[in-house]
């Protein structure tokens, strides 16, 4: 996963001042791009896929399929393995890093967070915090689904339409419920 060049986004690392700076100058830059992506036309496969090179900063595999619109706030920071689907309207707030594993399918308008404003309210505009994001392989995610910072996902899960997921969720388990909590492994 490439984050800050070098540097990794742990768990609740603060961002602000110079790099809070330069995160804001690559979100326009990535937004002017995602605008164009999101404005060819659906069978415009070769100018989509030059488009998702950008943002990503290395070409999409080619056995992954991405539906626009397709939103991100940075790119570079997210890893799309082979065989990857993710659905239309999804989004990808990937500064701390998200990586999706071979396999994973998104369905439409899930949402990935890997940052956010402190709870205190003296705090909340000084300074972000976040934590990567990363998604096992064969792990199918519902539409609308939100994923928040700094959760894993294991490998062969599930997670039914319209979770808010906070917490980690282990292999082969389905995520289901107003709660969304674990239901069952197998």
């Amino acid at each position: 996963m490439r984050i800050h060049d070098t540097d990794l986004l742990e768990r609740g690392e603060r961002v602000f001042g110079a790099e809070f700076a330069a995160m804001s100058v690559r979100v326009r830059e990535v937004t002017a791009i995602t605008m164009r992506l999101n404005g060819l036309p659906f069978e415009f496969e070769s100018g989509k896929r030059d488009l998702l090179g950008r943002i990503l900063g290395r070409p999409l595999p080619r056995s992954a399929t991405v539906y626009p619109p397709f939103h991100t706030d940075h790119g570079l920071n997210l890893e799309v393995g082979e065989r990857v689907f993710i659905n239309q309207g999804c989004t990808f707030l990937d500064y701390a890093g998200i990586r999706l594993g071979d396999g994973v399918m998104v369905g439409p308008k899930v949402t990935f967070i890997t940052m956010g404003h402190p709870v205190d309210p003296e705090e909340r505009r000084h300074f972000l915090t976040g934590a990567p994001i990363n998604v096992a392989e064969n792990v199918w995610i519902g539409a609308g689904a939100t994923i928040l910072p700094g959760v894993s996902v294991g490998r062969d899960a599930v997670i039914a339409a319209g979770m808010v997921v906070a917490d980690d969720v282990p292999a082969a388990s389905l995520v289901a419920g107003p709660k969304g909590t674990v239901r069952r492994t197998w």
